[in-house]
């Protein structure tokens, strides 16, 4: 036209949506330190030992952890937390 540039508004709003969320998002922090925990290969009792509640609270955020990250084994629960950052050193 006048030599301005233009931008249709729909792909204006796609181009503004933020990325995909990560589906670590979804945890609460408790389910976040119970997947790092698991997936630095701690046990069941030793991550519960260590965050102060019983062995079934671990397990119940275990499996939570798992159906929110739609995985079904540990290993596909330690690939999410190590792509999610959740074992760097810094952390531990």
């Amino acid at each position: 036209m006048s030599g301005d540039r233009y931008l249709d508004p729909s792909l204006g709003a796609r181009l503004a949506r933020p990325s995909d969320p990560s589906p670590i998002d979804d945890l609460s922090e408790r389910e976040r330190e119970v997947l790092r925990l698991l997936a630095l290969g701690y046990t069941n009792q030793e991550a519960a030992s260590r965050l102060i509640v019983g062995v079934r609270t671990v397990e119940s955020h275990r499996a939570n952890v798992m159906a929110k990250l739609r995985v079904d084994t540990r290993a596909a629960m330690v690939q999410v937390a190590l792509r999610a950052g959740l074992l760097d050193e810094d952390r531990a």
